[in-house]
């Protein structure tokens, strides 16, 4: 992967629940990918409450104490984490963001665009940080491209969420897939940029040491073509965050056009990327995570989305390896 890009898209991004699956939702993903789409119409979270009741917007920067908002790079095709429903951005990341806005006093404002583009966009300033199922990991800290090469300043992450990689395939598994190692000489398809995308190329390594054929991986711009790759038998199957295949399989067209093969590997943190010179930001973020997380309102937003099993006990920077 380059350091462009998670959802667990790669450096430069993130590894990632509602219905982004079906094929109706997925048309009007595609739609909304195509422009900047506001959560809320008015492209906000949640009102996050006056700032004097909040007990940590002072320690906010002192630019976005004035405008009262926190910009948010997104790519909403990660359902249940975020995907667009009746125009608007939800999932759990608006909705973490929301109960992070009442600590703060701040609003969040979500824009949906590419998502191997969100890392680069933070550190341009267009957006203040970035949350989007991105995977932290050293390769994004330190703005590398998948060859060690430096090719940009790097991201810092607080670290919100946990979740691993997850095959999912055409309903029956009708080329009998049980693990990623069964996936040698098959052809899977995945989005372009993300940490599943280096998987895959690392995997197909493994498959050509040990004298079987290589993996053909066909990438895409975003997820819901290689969603429609494997439907349509192009590909055997595909790779995703869990929550997310899991999500998929049980909605897409009622539950009738995927299942999840095997348990989830690899899990890592996800992580809100804010640029290295924000540190303010960022410190304060992590104070806000840990906050929701002891008033229950963080465990009461992944209860709301079937999120549960990525829960953490306490927020982090830069815990991803």
């Amino acid at each position: 992967m380059t350091a462009s890009s998670t959802r667990r898209p790669t450096a430069a991004a993130r590894t990632r629940l509602a219905a982004v699956g079906s094929l109706a939702v997925a048309g009007a993903l595609l739609l909304t990918a195509c422009g900047d789409q506001t959560n809320g119409g008015g492209g906000t979270s949640e009102s996050s409450g006056s700032a004097n009741a909040a007990p940590l917007f002072s320690k906010l920067p002192a630019n976005i104490q004035k405008a009262g908002v926190i910009k948010v790079g997104t790519n909403a095709e990660y359902a249940p984490m975020e995907s667009v429903e009746g125009g608007k951005i939800v999932g759990v990341d608006p909705d973490i963001a929301a109960a992070l806005g009442k600590q703060l006093g701040v609003d969040f404002t979500f824009t949906s665009g590419s998502f191997d583009g969100l890392i680069t966009a933070v550190n341009t300033g267009r957006y203040d940080i970035a949350m989007s199922s991105i995977t932290d990991n050293k390769q994004r800290q330190e703005g590398l491209d998948d060859s060690g090469k430096k090719l940009g300043t790097g991201v810092d992450f607080v670290d919100y969420f946990t979740a691993g990689t997850a095959i999912y395939v055409k309903k029956g598994n009708p080329k009998g897939i049980k693990s990623i190692e069964d996936l040698c000489g098959q052809t899977v398809a995945v989005q372009r940029g993300t940490t599943y995308e280096e998987a895959l190329q690392a995997q197909s390594k493994t498959c050509t040491g040990g004298g079987k054929k290589a993996l053909k991986i066909e990438s895409f711009d975003n997820d819901t073509e290689a969603q429609t790759r494997v439907k349509s038998g192009g590909a055997v199957a595909g790779v995703n965050d869990y929550p997310v295949a899991v999500d998929l399989a049980r909605k897409a067209d009622g539950g009738k056009t995927f299942e999840v093969v095997g348990e989830q590997y690899e899990a890592a943190p996800f992580g809100i990327v804010v640029d290295k010179k924000n540190t303010q930001l960022r410190d304060v973020l992590k104070e806000a995570v840990d906050a929701i997380i002891k008033d229950g309102s963080y465990q009461k937003v992944l209860e709301k989305w079937g999120a549960e099993s990525g829960a953490i006990k306490a927020a982090a920077i830069n815990g991803g390896k």
